[in-house]
């Protein structure tokens, strides 16, 4: 077979891009004379997919456009070893910071993953379903982000899965300035398929269930018609960190053992830091007389110097926890909340259905029809609640710093003087939650073609409704009244039926007492509380293509236009009580808001002289809420001997703003942070980062982010089955929508501080309570990068059969943020940017890496995802490092977190026609993850390395096709 011609490449490149979403083996058969077709289609892919197919002699230099795609069919992601499409997208080298990994049980999100192409948030990579638009996860990620839930999607109802990684603003809309991520689901299926797979980790726990279900019928060629519906159940068992303590700090905020300090909050819950005036929250209880600057003290403490006016034997901390470690210096009691009631991965169990119907109506037009729905539950677990953690509403921070237990309080050692109180409500119990999530689509559509164009016009429905139910909670206005009944508490309680139901002088026992609290007591102290999030979305689209033969004396043309119309709605209704301010240590999250867009576009191919392909598009938007732009979209690609080619593109983008952004509502969320002016003091344990609440406020001025992107790149085959890509890449994004630096924020005093909980320095103006932030237009974000694409296939003598090896890398340059006054940051290799989910870091390194042998029955493949070393600073230059060990020196050594590379061993057997047995090693080497005390989005590693906190994990599954 000879190589195909640019022109029928590039006519078919439109059709496919258009219309699924652009992907090179597919276009690759499109450009292919129907006996090659044939003999592609049943052949089979080979392992080196985009590189050659069976029966021709495409090289991917020809076959590949201007822009760079990553194309992973549904063998690809059966020899990753990876159950879900969720967990695969999450490990591709072009993921990085931002991303939302279901692992997060504790998030905003918590119940969802989302990916970020360049680590430009999930809210900008767009991520389609058959080339056509999902209602977003009804929760936003940090509060703000709004992202498309790769959970929905049936694993075996997967064709493939293209990445675009340049900017497609122009052809596909708004949220596409970091890339499009496109699921190609199946278009037809006849016969009948089952699977079932189970995994356990080598600790006995986490189990993982798979079952599913796939059944098509009808033939369009001989019936006109084919229907095909997936059903697929997943079962994912909850992981904790106290099964894991034999894995050195993974799941332990104790970190003493390994050179840090208890007086820098990480030596276990419930330290206290002599000099500060600050203590955790203890599980017995640390107190102060109310309006002293000195230090707390332990309940259980039997020593002179308290100060105490009756002492607590039963409270001695080793009575507690005699097998807790203790020797904290400043006398608190310590335990490993974390180790005792976090998870390294929630329970999930969810069941997702696909079905679609298709029917040739007549020989030119085809009406087909598309279902998905998709249910979820997900349960996590974290620390229980202290009663003194700080919040914020919309009117303002709430200050829960100053609890205390009355003077008459029976379990105050300062009796007959109100005590400040720092207690761990161990005896309510973890705080909870379940998440429910119901998602819907629709497509109901026509194509055809007609007077030399084809076309297709859908209407889509989309809807997602998230319910989010949570225990452990307490309530302010009961916790402080229980604790201190005094006539303005009481009297503010009492609009609680619950808590106005209780005895009157009903004290909240604590400690070693707590088994004499009644449970109507608890029932006012810690209600259920819930909150409810519901989007949609509503589409109507028409598009078509054409080539138009002899324009040109050099070559045809392609020509496609297209026009869509859509309705988008969000709504969070706050948590129970968040709206008052009145949920301990929880933050206030809403928003609701909506808009019409209308858009149309334009896109075109032209074969050049000497071997050169132009392509260019243009979109025209106009959203209700913040007006119209124009996205064009430019590329260039020159092959002058098949075995190499030169492209290039350029692109403008644009996001408008989203509703927890620019709508009605609000945000008081954590984050981690110093205290540069107590730290200057000289106020013990202020130079490190600890918890502040953030409030930030939405702004209805918000102008669009828009953005530029610009791409260059190589494509060499020096042999048949070799193939090498390098393309550079750079994306400058202007108006970035963004909560305000926090640092910068405190920088400029915008906090409230707790004046009643100062240390004894002159000057101290207390702790930090919360942080007061808005969304602003930033300056820009300038992210730049290399991508490297190398595939080899070496076929083995005799009958040994193939070796394929495949590696992808992705390198930061540079991912820097300039501010409007100036400043700018570059976060690339380094442990910032904070403000975004998880706090994981921005690696300049990550890469996929894949050898594997296919021999008759058999196809083994061994996998490595590598993330390269990240400064443990919060940007480049950064002059302190963002954590330090009890000696001063930089936390981990030379404040670097280590690289990380796990591997995963996957093999498959086909002993008959109609089985087929597979299986896999995941972290093969059980490999630890490195330390890092810094993230909150997993407790001390980092949570792209969650593989090595879980531990090895065995699969085993077997599928049955009649």
């Amino acid at each position: 077979m000879t190589a195909i011609s640019l022109h029928e490449t590039s006519i078919a490149r439109t059709i496919r891009r258009l219309f699924a979403g652009g992907g090179a083996v597919g276009m690759a058969l499109l450009a292919l004379p129907a006996p090659a077709q044939e003999a592609a289609q049943t052949a089979g892919a080979r392992p080196i997919q985009r590189v050659e197919i069976t029966g021709s002699n495409i090289r991917r230099s020809e076959a590949e456009t201007a822009s760079s795609v990553i194309t992973v069919n549904r063998a690809d992601i059966e020899r990753s070893g990876k159950n879900t499409v969720a967990e695969l997208l999450q490990d591709l080298a072009v993921n990085n910071a931002g991303a939302v990994p279901t692992t997060f049980g504790n998030g905003f999100a918590a119940g969802a993953s989302g990916v970020s192409l360049r680590g430009l948030g999930a809210n900008s990579t767009l991520v389609l379903l058959n080339g056509r638009r999902i209602a977003p996860y009804g929760l936003a990620d940090d509060g703000q982000k709004q992202f498309a839930d790769l959970n929905i999607i049936p694993t075996d109802a997967v064709d493939r899965i293209e990445v675009l990684k340049d900017g497609a603003s122009a052809i596909y809309g708004s949220d596409a300035i970091a890339g499009v991520v496109n699921v190609i689901l199946r278009r037809e299926f006849s016969g009948n398929t089952v699977r079932a797979q189970q995994g356990v980790t080598e600790d006995g726990d986490g189990h993982q269930t798979n079952l599913s279900f796939t059944k098509g019928f009808g033939s369009l060629d001989q019936d006109r018609y084919n229907a095909l519906f997936s059903i697929e159940y997943k079962r994912q068992g909850e992981i904790w960190y106290r099964d894991r303590s034999d894995r050195d700090w993974i799941g332990r905020v104790d970190l003493r053992p390994w050179g840090f300090s208890a007086a820098e909050g990480l030596g276990g819950t419930g330290a206290i830091v002599p000099g500060s005036g600050g203590a955790g929250s203890a599980i017995n209880g640390n107190v102060r007389p109310v309006g002293s600057t000195g230090d707390f003290f332990n309940r259980g403490n039997l020593g002179p110097g308290t100060g105490f006016t009756r002492t607590f034997p039963g409270a001695a901390c080793p009575a507690l926890f005699s097998a807790y470690p203790q020797g904290d210096p400043g006398g608190g009691c310590l335990i490993d909340a974390s180790q005792r009631y976090n998870q390294a991965m929630p329970k999930q169990e969810n069941i997702s259905f696909f079905a679609r119907g298709t029917w040739q109506a007549t020989p030119t037009i085809e009406a087909y029809s598309e279902f998905n729905f998709y249910t979820s539950r997900a349960n996590s677990s974290t620390t229980p609640s202290g009663v003194s953690g700080s919040v914020g509403y919309p009117g303002g921070p709430v200050n829960n710093s100053v609890v205390r237990l009355g003077g008459t309080h029976p379990d105050n050692p300062y009796f007959g003087t109100p005590a400040t109180l720092r207690y761990l409500a161990a005896d309510v119990g973890p705080r909870e939650s379940l998440i429910t999530s119901e998602f819907v689509r629709w497509v109901g559509g026509v194509k055809g073609t007609h007077f030399g164009w084809d076309w297709d016009s859908a209407v889509l429905f989309s809807h997602n409704h998230t319910n989010n139910t949570q225990n452990g909670y307490l309530q302010r206005n009961v916790a402080f009244a229980l604790l201190d009944p005094s006539p303005a508490n009481v009297a503010a309680a009492s609009t609680n039926p619950a808590y106005a139901a209780l005895p009157p002088g009903t004290f909240w026992r604590i400690g070693e007492n707590a088994g004499l609290n009644s449970p109507e007591l608890y029932a006012a102290l810690s209600p259920e509380i819930n909150n409810a999030a519901r989007t949609k979305l509503a589409q109507w689209d028409v598009k078509g293509s054409r080539s138009f033969k002899n324009f040109l004396p050099a070559d045809d043309i392609g020509l496609a236009l297209g026009a869509e119309w859509r309705y988008q709605r969000s709504e969070l209704r706050p948590t129970t009580g968040t709206e008052l301010g009145n949920i301990i240590g929880l933050g206030y999250s809403a928003y609701e808001g909506s808009n019409h867009a209308y858009a149309v576009y334009a896109e075109g191919l032209l074969p050049l002289p000497y071997q050169i392909e132009a392509s260019a598009a243009i979109r025209y938007d106009h959203i209700s809420d913040v007006g119209h732009s124009y996205t064009p979209k430019a590329g260039l690609k020159w092959t002058p001997v098949r075995e190499f080619a030169l492209r290039g593109t350029f692109a403008r983008g644009f996001r408008a703003p989203s509703p927890p952004e620019n709508g009605v509502g609000g945000l008081a969320a954590y984050s981690t942070s110093d205290d540069p002016l107590r730290c200057a003091l000289g106020v013990p344990g202020t130079c490190d980062p600890v918890s502040v609440a953030v409030i930030t406020s939405p702004n209805p001025n918000l102008s669009p982010e828009r953005s530029r992107s610009y791409t260059a790149g190589i494509i060499w085959d020096p042999l048949p089955r070799t193939s090498i890509s390098v393309d550079y890449w750079k994306i400058k994004r202007k108006n970035e929508i963004n909560q305000e630096q926090i640092d910068a924020a405190i920088a400029a005093g915008s906090v409230a501080r707790d004046p009643s909980n100062v240390s004894g320095i002159p000057g101290d103006p207390g702790p930090i309570t919360a942080v007061l932030t808005r969304y602003v237009n930033s300056a820009e974000t300038q992210v730049r990068g290399l991508d490297i694409d190398a595939r080899y296939n070496h076929r083995l003598p005799a009958d040994w059969g193939n070796l394929s090896f495949d590696v992808k890398y992705t390198h930061l340059f540079e991912w820097t943020r300039r501010e409007a006054d100036g400043t700018e940051r570059d976060f690339a290799g380094t442990h910032g940017n904070c403000d975004i989910s998880n706090c994981a870091g921005t690696p300049d390194n990550r890469a996929n890496f894949r050898i594997g042998w296919d021999r008759r029955d058999w196809r083994v493949s061994l996998n490595a995802n590598f993330r390269g070393k990240i400064d443990n600073r919060l940007y480049e230059g950064d002059p302190e490092c963002a954590s330090h060990f009890a000696n001063g020196a930089d936390a981990p050594n030379d404040c670097e977190l280590a690289s990380f590379t796990s591997w995963d061993l996957v093999a498959r057997w086909k002993p008959l026609p109609q089985w087929e047995i597979f299986g896999s090693i995941q972290n093969v080497f059980d490999k630890v993850a490195p330390l890092d005390p810094l993230t909150y989005g997993a407790t001390s590693y980092n949570p792209l390395d969650y593989e090595g906190a879980r531990g090895r994990l065995y699969t085993l599954g077997a599928r049955y096709t009649f």
